[in-house]
């Protein structure tokens, strides 16, 4: 695996918008978002497409792609944020540069659609991007303290760290409308669906997202795998359904543990929903499993490395290289 150097003061970040255009992010949350990374002592740079918006809330493809492209050639450049998710980053991966972005190794940030993205780019380049908050997520006036600390230390720090659950959490759809009126949940922590230990290769993301990559060549594959699984919308039958196209995989015999993150409270999906789904197939009741980790599409959420090397020792969730 190729781990892109961490930042130092005085870097510069890209921000780009692959899926989603950044036409749709208000002036607030633009401003709060520059303003964090700003304070972490970064300079901000913008792709020059971000703000064209078609019919299906994006930009053109070519658009997309030349924002990617001179983001990667650009040496001043040392991170690269996205704007925001959507659905439909995987329209670029035929037309990615990769021999551009293996010359260039940057950190890639961002979660949801971005999935598409970072797995490819590991599977053709070997090198780890993060699964964390998009430039948008840093506009969120409450609630983000959790994000900013994990983010810092992906951005900066070498060093292993233990994940702690988050006090707090929210799913506000509509945070970004009205910031004032939020509201956050008691977290009752990790969820230890099954006991056990293991060490591996973290792949995955959006489940439905990562699905789009199975039988593909931008899937990645590793002798050990850690597969991290949260979906954006769905219930429990989506998610057992998706569970299932994933042990059909022929790479999932590698698989040596499974990461939930918090599930939004539309879908629906209990603890005990995980756990009768896990009964159903004995293929994953032989692995450690711990769901409800600050991951996914509530807040806060920690940073992951997509490529990185994490360890499950029973109930606890520790990034050893990132």
């Amino acid at each position: 695996m190729i781990f892109p150097q961490k930042l130092k003061a005085g870097d510069e970040v890209r921000i780009i918008a692959p899926a989603m255009s950044y036409k749709i992010i208000g002036e607030d949350v633009r401003a709060l978002a520059q303003q964090r990374l700003e304070d972490m002592g970064l300079k901000v740079s913008f792709g020059k497409n971000l703000d064209i918006i078609d019919a299906f809330v994006s930009s053109p493809v070519v658009a997309r792609l030349n924002d990617i492209h001179d983001a990667y050639k650009d040496s001043n450049v040392k991170a690269i944020f996205t704007v925001i998710g959507g659905f439909n980053s995987n329209q670029l991966l035929d037309l990615i540069d990769y021999d551009l972005i293996r010359q260039n190794p940057k950190m890639l940030i961002g979660y949801s659609d971005i999935a598409a993205l970072q797995n490819a780019i590991l599977a053709k380049t070997g090198i780890v991007s993060y699964y964390g908050p998009h430039f948008s997520t840093l506009g969120m006036k409450y609630g983000a303290d959790y994000s900013m600390d994990y983010l810092k230390h992906i951005l900066f720090d070498n060093s292993e760290k233990t994940l702690v659950a988050s006090t707090k959490w929210s799913d506000d759809p509509e945070w970004f409308i009205n910031q004032e009126d939020r509201t956050f949940h008691e977290n009752d922590g990790f969820w230890v669906i099954n006991h056990g230990n293991a060490t591996g290769t973290l792949i995955g993301g959006e489940a439905t997202t990562v699905q789009l990559l199975y039988g593909t060549q931008y899937m990645p594959i590793d002798e050990d795998v850690i597969l991290a699984v949260e979906i954006e919308g769905g219930n429990k039958y989506i998610l057992d359904r998706i569970l299932q196209s994933t042990i059909h995989q022929p790479w999932f015999k590698n698989v040596r543990g499974i990461l939930f993150g918090r599930m939004e409270q539309k879908n629906e999906i209990s603890k005990e929903d995980i756990v009768s789904i896990f009964n159903i197939h004995p293929e994953l009741k032989a692995m450690p499993v711990l769901a409800n980790i600050d991951f996914g599409h509530t807040y806060p959420m920690v940073t992951l490395p997509i490529g990185g090397q994490v360890k499950i020792s029973d109930n606890s969730l520790t990034i050893l290289k990132h």
